[in-house]
C-alpha cells in the first residue's frame, strides 16, 4: 500500500492524543485503553506494565503493517505505556485513518485484538490493601508464547 504511515512506541511517557492531520482520510478512529480501577473484583491503584521491548516493537510494527494492508488504512499509530500506570490513566493509544469509517473501526478493533494476543507486554496490578496500603498482588498468567518470563503476572489487556 502506498504512503502508509505507521508509528509505533513502547514508552514510559504518559500518552495523549495529538492534533489530527491525516491527508486524504475520510475517517480517523482513536482508541484509548484506560486502566480500570478494579481488577478481578479488587480495587487497584494502577498497573505495572513490563515488556520485552525489542520484541514488542517488532510485533507492533508487524500488526500495524498487516492492518494497513488488510483494512486499507493510511495511518496506524500505536503507543503502549510500560512502567507504572495509575488507574484512570491511558495505557494504550491507537489511531487509525482510512478512506471510510467502516475500515477504520474494523481495523482498530483488529489491531487491539491482535496486540493482546501477540505482543509481549505483561501487567501486574497493584491492589489496594484493606487499610489503604498497597498490596503488590500476585496474579498468575502468561502471555501466549512466552516462556516463564521472570516477574510476569498476566498478559496486558485493555
Amino acid at each position: 500500500m502506498a504512503n502508509v504511515v505507521c508509528e509505533i512506541s513502547v514508552t514510559e511517557i504518559p500518552l495523549a492524543a495529538d492534533a489530527i492531520d491525516v491527508a486524504g482520510a475520510g475517517a480517523v478512529v482513536d482508541f484509548c485503553g484506560i486502566v480500570r480501577p478494579m481488577e478481578n473484583g479488587r480495587e487497584i491503584v494502577g498497573i505495572d506494565y513490563d515488556a520485552h521491548h525489542t520484541m514488542a516493537e517488532h510485533q507492533l510494527k508487524q500488526i500495524a503493517g498487516q492492518a494497513a494492508d488488510r483494512f486499507g488504512l493510511n495511518l496506524v499509530r500505536i503507543h503502549h505505556r510500560i512502567g507504572f500506570v495509575a488507574a484512570g490513566e491511558t495505557s494504550l493509544f491507537l489511531r487509525v485513518a482510512s478512506a471510510h469509517r467502516s475500515e477504520g473501526f474494523r481495523g482498530s478493533q483488529w489491531i487491539v485484538d491482535e496486540l493482546k494476543k501477540r505482543v509481549p507486554i505483561w501487567k501486574r496490578p497493584r491492589f489496594k490493601a484493606a487499610a489503604g496500603t498497597i498490596d503488590a498482588g500476585h496474579c498468575r498468567g502468561q502471555f501466549k508464547g512466552a516462556k516463564d518470563k521472570p516477574g510476569s503476572a498476566i498478559p496486558a489487556t485493555i
